[in-house]
């Protein structure tokens, strides 16, 4: 199987964020205020030059449109993390980290893992150190202790009681995706997480990304999927619905 383009892989990994983020919303007990597809007020306003941020009307952010969302992503979140440097599966884990809790705790993390100076910014030593620890051991073990450190970190959180299920899920979502873009499915996995992946959504995102796949191999273009490879939308498909399936035969014999 060729490998990714940059475009190609920042386009895939932005589709699994966008799954968790959802339209506009507004609410109540969520610091970023009005938000759409993930971005907040602040952040559209300080794209567009606007100041004070909240000189640009809530209306402006519902009505944000996919391809601006996804030039902001790319350079303030995906450039951010490097994540074209990055191997895939910690592109996608590192990003969506960064998006849900901001580019400096997510590297902070990683370079924590990584025994490296967390000063929140990557460069040549963080690159260096990842690299070094990747020959010597995997990608796997650093997806698996990022997902873990992301969720001990959201748990502490004073919303995680309005918001934690749906941080979980998600989570244990990308976790499971960046697992399999890396090539590497756990045969056994945690009480908790086969907890977390229990709903049905897991069927309907892999479902969704099946057929994609599928339509992509018999040459039918699907827009916003057209730098996808059919091939690799199928195995992450594939390996979303063995996943769960195994987690259900291991919660069913426990």
């Amino acid at each position: 199987m060729p490998e990714l383009t940059a475009a190609a892989r920042f386009a895939r990994c932005l589709d699994h964020v966008l799954l968790y983020e959802g339209g506009y919303a507004d609410h109540p007990r969520d610091p970023g205020g009005a938000t759409n597809m993930g971005i907040t007020r602040k952040t559209l306003a300080r794209w567009r030059s606007v100041s004070p941020w909240w000189k640009l009307p809530k209306a402006e952010v519902k009505a944000l449109g996919r391809t601006e969302a996804g030039r902001i992503y790319d350079a303030a979140y995906w450039q951010r993390v490097h994540g074209a440097e990055l191997p895939a599966g910690l592109d996608l884990a590192l990003f969506d980290y960064a998006v849900n809790s901001g580019p400096a705790r997510a590297i902070t993390a990683l370079q924590a893992l990584l025994k490296v100076r967390a000063d929140g910014w990557i460069g040549p030593l963080t690159l260096g150190a990842l690299k070094a620890r990747i020959a010597a051991a995997g990608v796997s073990g650093i997806i698996v202790a990022l997902c873990d450190g992301r969720l001990g970190f959201l748990q502490r959180l004073a919303t995680f009681a309005v918001f934690g299920r749906g941080w979980n899920r998600r989570v244990a979502a990308i976790h499971a995706a960046a697992l399999a873009m890396a090539g590497d499915l756990p045969s056994t996995t945690r009480t908790t997480e086969m907890n977390l992946l229990s709903g049905y959504k897991t069927y309907i995102v892999a479902a969704i990304m099946l057929l994609i796949g599928l339509a992509g191999l018999l040459g039918v273009d699907v827009p916003s999927f057209e730098n996808h490879a059919p091939a690799s939308l199928v195995m992450e498909a594939l390996a979303f619905i063995f996943l769960r399936r195994g987690l259900k035969t291991d919660i069913s014999n426990g």
